[in-house]
């Protein structure tokens, strides 16, 4: 949702409208409303990791979610359709292609959803961050533009190698249970080696977590969830982290990673991403059921002895970087429209 209502904003900052698909259940029910954004409902659910009851229930959904996406797309006379992919996307997507309206795609992963790469035939434009989603859409249709991130990501500085390693270790909003653990069990190294660490770690686990980490020993801190992102990826040196729409802000901020990715994420996308990551020397790949403390610190401690290490990392990261994402992603819209009338 967030890089969705990136685009719209530069979408309606060029004096265009732009009006959201979606549920009453999903995220977009808040957050694009609190934006200024017209919202749009249709009733349809998940396949992908749905037990057989949902996915029946979805299956008999889909005829009436198109129609009425065909509905809306008619109603607001729509001359381009824009899809993060996502099964809400699917029907209106669906309601375009029999409709013969144009469709744009942004695609964040090195591997697309199941949306994207069922529709990729059909669509006008898709605006890719990784190379490896190429072969999903028709040649001749994609563009490298990157997801749209904050500026202030790509306005970090390089950060000068110091005496100390600062580690910022983020799991995400709510925190990872691999991640959590495995940083717990590397404490000890952590204190010996003079490592200091900065831990996202949920709200659920945080307060146990943090408590534990106040009489380790080890330098930094804890928290339940860390508001000013930006701060702490300038504070760190090295980041610990999952590997969905963080690599991103990690590739804009030019930072070396350590990247596990979430096994069970949709198409196993993560690994893709961090495999992109891997290959051009930007990130070191560790698999989620090989994670643990001595694992987490010899990655750490690999790194870390050479301050060339991190340069030439920080470097393959920012080779990924793709400023401007939301300002394209306006443009090809403005264009993809133009041809249709």
């Amino acid at each position: 949702m967030i890089p969705a209502l990136a685009v719209a904003q530069e979408v309606r900052d060029r004096g265009h409208h732009a009006v959201f698909v979606g549920t009453r259940s999903g995220m977009e029910a808040k957050l694009v409303p609190a934006e200024g954004f017209d919202l749009r409902w249709i009733e349809i659910g998940g396949l992908q990791g749905a037990g057989w009851k949902k996915r029946s229930k979805t299956v008999f959904q889909i005829p009436g979610s198109v129609l009425a996406s065909g509905r809306i797309l008619k109603e607001l006379a729509a001359e381009v359709v824009f899809s993060m992919g996502g099964y809400v996307a699917a029907p209106v997507m669906m309601a375009a292609i029999l409709r013969k309206t144009p469709m744009v795609v942004m695609e964040p992963n090195a591997m697309p959803g199941l949306t994207s790469r069922k529709m990729g035939r059909w669509v006008t434009k898709a605006l890719l961050s990784f190379p490896e989603a190429e072969p999903f859409f028709r040649r001749g249709t994609t563009e490298l533009t990157g997801r749209p991130v904050r500026h202030e990501f790509f306005d970090i500085s390089p950060k000068p190698r110091g005496d100390q390693l600062t580690v910022l270790i983020t799991g995400g909003s709510q925190g990872s249970r691999t991640l959590n653990q495995a940083t717990q069990q590397a404490w000890p190294k952590l204190k010996a080696a003079g490592i200091r660490v900065i831990h996202q770690a949920g709200a659920g686990p945080a307060p146990e977590i943090a408590a534990a980490f106040a009489g380790s020993g080890v330098e930094g801190r804890v928290v339940a969830f860390i508001d000013d992102m930006v701060a702490a990826f300038a504070e760190a040196d090295l980041v610990v982290s999952r590997s969905g729409g963080t690599v991103a802000e990690l590739a804009a901020a030019g930072k070396p990673s350590i990247l596990v990715p979430y096994p069970f994420a949709a198409d196993d996308h993560q690994l893709r991403n961090a495999q992109a990551f891997e290959r051009v020397g930007a990130s070191r790949l560790v698999l989620d059921k090989e994670l643990t403390g001595d694992r987490l610190y010899k990655e750490i401690a690999a790194i870390a002895k050479s301050p060339e290490t991190l340069e030439t990392m920080a470097k393959a990261a920012k080779s990924l970087a793709r400023p401007g994402a939301a300002k394209r992603a306006a443009e090809v819209l403005e264009e993809v429209a133009g041809k249709r009338k």
